[in-house]
């Protein structure tokens, strides 16, 4: 069970961190994913790590303002969310499984890692001034 933390509120253009850590559990060398839920929108993938190479992808909504990271150390993954906008806000989501190795791409990451049942209950991320 991952678990993300880190949400807030921001204003505009101001940056937060979230963190993904697994309880009872490592990473490995799977891929690992973050997504996010407006309200009255469906799940979608954001950003993506295949720990076993650290190869990173992003929506392009996201390019450019989020860095997806990851420290085995302390077995959490981090995204680090710059010049937010309002239409960032969400609930964020992080998932992995581990029949999944690579992210490939967002699109392929989301359908790989985006069928659960259980998200836990991420961690809510709110823009606005």
């Amino acid at each position: 069970q991952l678990q993300a933390s880190g949400g807030g509120l921001v204003q505009p253009g101001g940056s937060l961190r979230l963190s993904c850590s697994a309880s009872g559990s490592t990473f490995d060398d799977h891929a690992i994913g973050w997504f996010r839920q407006a309200p009255g929108k469906e799940r979608e993938g954001v950003s993506c790590i295949t720990e076993s190479d650290g190869s990173t992808y992003y929506a392009d909504s996201v390019k450019g303002r989020f860095t997806i990271s990851s420290d085995n150390a302390r077995n959490t993954v981090y995204l680090q969310m710059n010049n937010l906008k309002p239409e960032d806000t969400a609930v964020y989501y992080c998932a992995t499984d581990p029949r999944v190795f690579d992210c490939v791409d967002i699109p392929t990451m989301s359908d790989s890692l985006g069928h659960r049942r259980d998200w836990g209950q991420g961690t809510q991320v709110t823009v606005s001034s």
